[in-house]
């Protein structure tokens, strides 16, 4: 039992010390209780932010020898497929937003998974017409075609300085000689076991061969993944969709009943796309644009949104989380109606993205209680003129910025690991609307934009997002946490911006998410309880639920470098150099 010390005069004498001491001294004292709860990572040269220490020690060692933010965002992609493969990945899809200030452009890298050329719309229903789950998400058939390989070598490619294989040597390190498990490795695995020792590949790669876990401090090798990444790296991209690997991949969803085909991966190609952007109090926003939701609509809540003084309005109070839960549940009803493949599908952007139609729907506020679920549906758009996926980011001097997020879909995808090749398959598949109107594993809504067809895009809510100041490169975002990303994403920039927080603050505080339907207004712990009480009494119904997201985030202002490291996962670092 801690015992207390009692000397009645202590304080006393300590105060009188100091006020004979001068005000230099008092000034001191007083510093201890001066300065931020969260302290980032400081960087005068380049920022690297991802969500395990060891890709971003490689990515960090990519800067410091002199390579740039994508050189190292491709490095460190690569090492996360190795040293996370619960959501690091060749063989899932993302997309990546690089912002080059000295060339004035942000260019986005579209490297989504794509429907194989056999698939069609009513693949995961029943004879009756319903969805069958296990179909969309467990099956050979719930993965699409890979699109992470293509997708970093196409970034490298353009607008890196390394080779293939120089951006792969790492990876291929850590794969060979393997690496130490941190227990969020170990519980994973723990977790996922009766879903990953269904496929015998899985059991083979990933456990022991007594069938246990690897634990906390053992080291994991992978040697089937270290020859695959050896293989592209001597040949290439083209290898992995039309090689060895192709063959590996091919013949083991075959050999479970899919019906994805060599062509299908030796016609996969990446995009590069114009993202959307949209302004918030004088910052220019750069998202990802479609198939990805999570642009749109976090240019949508911010314009409904701006008109309001969210920082007079204080960091999570009752009357800031009510008009961002108001402003979230209408972007969540379009993203239901209007979004899809653009190659598909005539996505109205000007519109979703417009000042006058974010009015039009803040105008329905009612700023005394919630608006029912039932009574809003996706808004009347006109043609104005005016729980795993994986986010890290890298900025350099140079005026490089790089927000990449990338996924498997659910973790470690639909559990099938490719027989020789060493790495697990996506289950994207359940991305796409299966049939219009029923909701997907994380609850969204989907309609005819989304319905599946041969070579589509299924739609994401993945949104690496890129903020600029007077023209440069500000602030380097995005998360993963399925439909919870955007709420994220949008936070972080609501943070720094309208509450004037460094970036570990603004990763680390409690978060709000609110997504139309379920009835429901979620929030992390950390929210508190009077302010839960007064948005219960305006009629909201607030349920607590686990962490959401994992935002590994870069801010840039007057040439100094701050890198935050979520803290929602245990392996998350920021390093600067």
């Amino acid at each position: 039992m801690r015992r207390s010390i009692k000397r009645p005069g202590t304080w006393l004498a300590l105060v009188t010390t100091l006020m004979m001491s001068g005000p230099q001294a008092i000034a001191a004292s007083e510093a201890i209780l001066e300065g931020e709860r969260f302290q980032p990572e400081h960087g005068t040269h380049g920022m690297v932010s991802t969500s395990h220490q060891l890709a971003s020690e490689v990515a960090r060692k990519v800067l410091a020898e002199g390579g740039n933010a994508v050189d190292a965002a491709v490095t460190a992609g690569f090492a996360l497929a190795v040293t996370q493969p619960r959501s690091g990945n060749i063989g899932g899809g993302g997309f990546m937003l690089i912002s080059d200030d000295a060339h004035d452009k942000v260019i986005a890298i579209d490297y989504r998974e794509t429907a194989p050329s056999a698939a069609y719309r009513t693949m995961f229903q029943d004879d009756d017409g319903n969805v069958v789950e296990e179909r969309s998400r467990f099956s050979a058939n719930a993965s699409g075609v890979p699109g992470t390989v293509a997708g970093l070598a196409l970034a490298l490619d353009h607008y890196g300085t390394y080779s293939l294989a120089k951006a792969l040597a790492p990876a291929i390190t850590l794969a060979e000689d393997g690496f130490i498990v941190p227990k969020r490795f170990s519980d994973g695995l723990i977790e996922a076991r009766e879903r990953l020792t269904k496929w015998p590949e899985s059991t083979k790669t990933f456990y022991k061969p007594d069938g246990s876990a690897y634990q906390a401090g053992e080291r994991f090798i992978q040697p089937e993944l270290a020859a695959t990444l050896k293989r592209i790296a001597a040949h290439g991209p083209e290898e992995f969709y039309t090689g060895k690997t192709a063959d590996y991949l091919i013949d083991t969803i075959q050999a479970h009943g899919g019906m994805m085909t060599k062509d299908d991966l030796a016609n996969y190609t990446p995009k590069v796309r114009t993202p959307v952007h949209g302004t918030y109090r004088g910052y220019d926003v750069y998202s990802m644009s479609p198939p990805s939701s999570g642009g749109v609509h976090i240019i949508q809540i911010l314009n409904m949104l701006e008109g309001d003084d969210i920082g007079a309005m204080g960091l999570n109070s009752a009357a800031t989380i009510h008009v961002m839960s108001e402003a979230m549940k209408r972007a969540y009803a379009d993203r239901s109606k209007y979004l899809g493949d653009s190659d598909f599908v005539d996505v109205p952007l000007k519109a979703l993205t417009s000042k006058d139609y974010a009015k039009t729907l803040r105008a329905e506020f009612d700023l005394a209680h919630p608006t029912p679920s039932s009574d809003i549906g996706p808004g009347p758009v006109q043609r104005y003129e005016s729980n795993e996926t994986t986010h890290f980011s890298v900025a350099d001097d140079s005026g490089l910025a790089v927000s990449n997020t990338y996924t498997l879909n659910f973790s470690y995808g639909s559990g099938l690991t490719v027989a020789g090749a060493g790495f697990l398959l996506n289950n994207e598949m359940d991305d796409f609307s299966s049939k219009p109107g029923v909701p997907n594993a994380y609850g969204l809504i989907g309609g005819e934009a989304n319905a599946i067809e041969p070579n589509k895009r299924m739609l994401s809510s993945m949104s690496p997002t890129i903020v600029k100041k007077d023209g440069k490169n500000f602030l380097v975002t995005g998360s993963p946490g399925g439909s919870r990303i955007i709420t994220t994403t949008l936070q972080v920039i609501m943070n720094v911006i309208d509450h004037d927080m460094n970036i570990q603050s603004a990763v680390s505080a409690p978060r709000i998410h609110d997504q139309w339907l379920p009835e429901e207004l979620r929030i992390e712990q950390g929210i508190s309880p009077d302010t839960v009480r007064l948005l219960e009494a305006m009629g909201h119904n607030v349920v607590t639920k686990p962490a959401m997201g994992a935002s590994e985030s870069i801010l840039i202002e007057d040439g100094q470098f701050q890198g935050g490291a979520d803290p929602r996962r245990a392996t998350s670092s920021a390093m600067g150099l």
